[in-house]
């Protein structure tokens, strides 16, 4: 499922392309240059004062939904999710960009997914010639419905039964499916070595992490504990997991936790970030922070984590994007937009940034792609 905590504010706020370039033979750090009306509207509303590891940022997308965008191992592509009207979507599908041939406002960016169903969570496979991703679209052709609004009045996410994991080439044809478990299967993602992916999966009755081949061979289960426990990476040199994790205590707690997994639902409101080794061992939480922290991601050090956190929220808003060692010390804010901020990933060399954000919108719902330079 797409874990977006930016659907709790899209009544308030919330797809793009960048500009036009058909030279393929320049470097992406070429193509990061704005020209002068770009860097115009970017100081107006591209980048605040305090954002000082961040610097000439570009905006990759212009109009709908786009999030959880995720870089090739050659860092020149980006693989992400949208759903844009306008592209003839009523959900979220998957698209990629190519950073040294970007499409004009006008082109709809390249389709991978098979456009039926929802899909979230893509990311690249080595050799950056095909994706990994979840769907619905084996169980039912359409949308699955959006959760109806509770009379409880309580935020929750669906953890739709069908999503299962499958790879396509970057024409958009299935490759593999993954998996093929009755329940939820997807989140996945890619170790740097590009030999394991770790994924959320309900086959136990909980949603727990797992590892697996990048084949879809020898599946183990990384977490245990009842919670949900998803949004995983790994850190730069593949012996470590970071993820987001709900943790209910009291037996008031638990019961509704399990209440709601039994209608296909979780409540994302309350999420802490945790790391371990990825055979589950050392397990350690890292942020006592409240409200809810989560898209997490290691720094190219290994030693720190980026993430997007409302925890100095009393709104549900704003998100921003927060430093944390992996000890859980060090606490440094990064970003400072007054709306949404998440999604963060570095580069595979560490000199760029990815993220989705509401910035510059007009005052609009859209989300949109950015990347920047990063300075330590």
């Amino acid at each position: 499922m797409i874990f977006r905590i930016l659907l709790i504010i899209t009544a308030l706020v919330i797809i793009t392309s960048g500009c036009k370039n058909n030279d393929s033979s320049k470097t992406t750090d070429e193509i990061q240059t704005m020209d002068k009306e770009e860097a115009k509207v970017g100081e107006k509303g591209l980048i605040y004062p305090q954002e000082k590891h961040l610097k000439n940022i570009r905006q990759l997308t212009f109009g709908g939904d786009n999030a959880e965008a995720y870089w090739s191992f050659d860092d020149t592509k980006l693989v992400f999710q949208a759903n844009n009207p306008k592209w003839g979507t009523e959900c979220d599908q998957i698209y990629y960009l190519d950073l040294n041939n970007l499409p004009d406002r006008s082109e709809v960016a390249p389709l991978l997914s098979t456009g039926k169903g929802r899909t979230t969570c893509s990311y690249f496979m080595p050799g950056d010639q095909s994706i990994i991703y979840a769907s619905t679209h084996l169980g039912n052709e359409a949308c699955p419905p959006a959760p109806e609004r509770r009379e409880d009045g309580k935020y929750v996410w669906p953890i739709y039964e069908t999503f299962d994991i499958f790879t396509a080439d970057l024409d958009g044809n299935i490759l593999k499916q993954l998996t093929d478990t009755p329940g939820y299967d997807a989140e996945a993602t890619l170790s740097p070595q590009g030999d394991k992916i770790v994924f959320t999966s309900l086959r136990t009755g909980d949603l727990e992490l797992y590892t697996m081949n990048i084949d879809g061979s020898d599946v183990q289960q990384v977490t245990d504990e009842l919670g949900y426990d998803g949004g995983a990476f790994f850190s730069p040199d593949g012996t470590k997991l970071i993820f987001r994790a709900s943790r209910p205590q009291t037996d008031e707690e638990q019961a509704e936790y399990k209440s709601l997994l039994a209608e296909g639902l979780v409540q994302p409101t309350n999420m802490e970030l945790y790391v371990c080794n990825i055979d589950g061992s050392e397990l350690k939480k890292i942020t006592e922070l409240g409200n809810a922290n989560w898209a997490p991601f290691f720094h190219p050090s290994g030693e720190k984590i980026i993430f997007a956190s409302n925890h100095q929220s009393t709104r549900g808003f704003p998100f921003n994007l927060y430093m944390i060692n992996i000890d859980g010390t060090g606490l440094e804010q990064i970003t400072y937009d007054d709306t949404f901020d998440s999604f963060p990933m570095f580069s595979y060399d560490g000199k760029k940034l990815v993220f989705a954000s509401n910035r510059n919108n007009g005052g609009t719902r859209d989300t949109n792609l950015f990347i920047a330079d990063w300075v330590d």
